[in-house]
């Protein structure tokens, strides 16, 4: 549409005169008439109130992951149902999120960010108010998947903020919001600890009402005016549905196999199941004029490679959320365990949340040096080194609080370059949906680390107080997973094809101006 406005521009004011690449005729020309949209939604913008804006949406969105986890032990005597019933209330969430972030990437690159945002804030509200109502679970599950369909906004944000800052802002404030996704996980767990001990478990999903109600009224004022979304194709509704089937089929087993049996014949099945749907829902995309994901896009070397990385990353990630929790609360007398009760234990990994943040300025700033490759590389090594640490250190309390934190630290690197390696490999109409496949890259990342660490350490056990609890050798077998699951993140990290310049910037001129000058 860019370039359009820009050959009209010329047409009007020199015809047959005005050379194709002559910004110099071009940007004298937009001096006498209104302004592109991108330029006036830029020129409106408050960076830091946006900044702030989206990246408190964001954690708020990723507290979902957590959020119920204080009262897991407790649901079935809430809901007076079986451990096996109440379970999908967390299981939900994750199968809801997965889908649905890569649907409301592309519906966004369709109708604009802004409403897609909107959009996705409305059912975490009714989510959230359904949860704190419900007596049965089947109402609370249906509650826990309408708060999973905002799980898209994260990836959404990022767009938002690549495309309304200025071009120097943008490394700190994309690594800030995809940082989110770690952050809103790390203090959801002591806040809601917090809530839960302190108040009622309906309390603190209210407080989550109140929190998005107010987050969809400032989105509402304060982010510049939608735009028009520039990929105005037919939706994708076979590719929607096919992507669901399939994700849901390889998730389930994923996160339910322990209870099933992963040899289990429903297990096997479905994973058979998502091989086939996926196999025919990729031809399917390939031969679409609109397809809800391009593969051919996805499968450039720097944008596969990225989200290959991703999944590593985000196993990693999750697996010290499942780990040092654990080591923390558990019983003194085994010799390793902190014996601490839940708030306690979330209250000392939450500065993790805090480390995630300080790193988002810090990894910006090696991206503009070396290149988002080297921050991710580097955010995987230090997370690498991170569960080394703790290998050795797992029976000290500092060392788990300080081991956590560093680990953080790595997260927060590598979380931020991941969003600008893919928004600096896919064209303008696929950013927001490119987004959308690498946040659930992650997903499959975390929910992959839950299976594996869960059949590590229920399967590495000692006897204590006539209870079967986890033993020394089975966390450090986690940990040593972790670190060579980060390891090798690292090592692909640095086989990340280098972005290079494919043209000569001009000064003082907008991307987008720069974009139409070489065009």
């Amino acid at each position: 549409m860019c370039i359009m406005h820009e050959l009209c521009i010329m047409h009007m004011f020199a015809p047959g005169t005005v050379a194709r690449g002559d910004l110099t005729t071009s940007v004298l020309a937009r001096s006498f008439v209104s302004e592109p949209a991108f330029v006036r939604a830029r020129k409106s913008v408050r960076p830091n109130v946006l900044v702030g804006l989206l990246a408190v949406t964001g954690t708020v969105v990723a507290m979902m992951q957590t959020l119920v986890v204080p009262l897991v032990a407790s649901l079935p005597k809430i809901f007076h149902a079986p451990a096996s019933d109440t379970s999908w209330i967390i299981t939900i969430t994750l199968l809801v999120g997965a889908v649905s972030t890569p649907v409301a990437g592309k519906l966004a690159d369709m109708y604009g960010k802004k409403r897609m945002l909107l959009a996705c804030l409305i059912p975490l509200i009714m989510g959230s108010v359904l949860c704190a109502l419900a007596t049965t679970v089947p109402v609370m599950v249906a509650g826990r998947g309408l708060q999973g369909m905002a799980m898209g906004i994260i990836p959404l944000g990022i767009s938002m903020l690549h495309d309304l800052l200025p071009e120097d802002r943008r490394p700190a404030a994309i690594s800030l919001m995809s940082s989110s996704l770690g952050i809103g996980g790390a203090i959801g767990l002591p806040f809601s600890a917090a809530v839960a001990q302190f108040a009622s478990w309906r309390m603190l999903l209210w407080l989550i009402v109140a929190f998005a109600a107010v987050m969809f009224v400032l989105v509402a004022w304060l982010v510049p005016p939608p735009s028009r979304g520039i990929d105005r194709r037919r939706f994708d509704f076979v590719g929607a549905v096919g992507l669901g089937c399939g994700l849901i089929a390889l998730l389930l087993p994923i996160s339910r196999g322990a209870e099933w049996g992963w040899t289990s014949t429903l297990v096997v099945g479905l994973f058979a199941a998502a091989v086939v749907i996926l196999l025919v829902w990729a031809w399917w995309e390939l031969r679409a004029s609109a397809p809800l994901v391009d593969l051919r896009a996805t499968g450039k070397p720097v944008v596969l490679l990225t989200n290959l990385t991703s999944i590593l990353v985000g196993f990693a990630m999750y697996s010290q959320m499942l780990i040092i929790p654990q080591l923390l609360q558990m019983p003194a007398a085994t010799g390793y365990g902190q014996g601490l009760s839940m708030l306690a234990m979330g209250l000392w990994i939450a500065p993790g949340g805090l480390a995630m943040s300080i790193m988002s300025p810090v990894g910006a700033r090696i991206t503009k040096r070396f290149g988002p490759k080297i921050t991710l590389a580097i955010g995987a090594t230090v997370l690498a080194v991170a569960y080394a640490t703790l290998a050795l250190v797992m029976s000290s309390l500092a060392g788990l609080v300080i081991g956590a934190f560093v680990a953080s630290c790595g997260v927060g690197l590598a979380y931020g370059a991941m969003p600008t390696l893919i928004l600096g490999a896919v064209p303008a109409h696929e950013k927001a949906s490119a987004n959308g496949l690498n946040t659930l890259m992650r997903s499959i990342g975390t929910s992959t680390s839950s299976a594996v660490i869960g059949v590590v350490l229920a399967n590495l056990t000692i006897s204590v107080g006539g209870y079967q609890v986890p033993s020394a050798t089975g966390f450090l077998v986690s940990f040593l997973i972790g670190c060579g699951v980060a390891a090798l993140a690292a090592v692909l990290a640095l086989v990340i094809p280098a972005r290079k310049p494919t043209r000569r910037r001009v000064e003082g001129a907008l991307p987008e101006e720069s974009q139409l000058a070489a065009a």
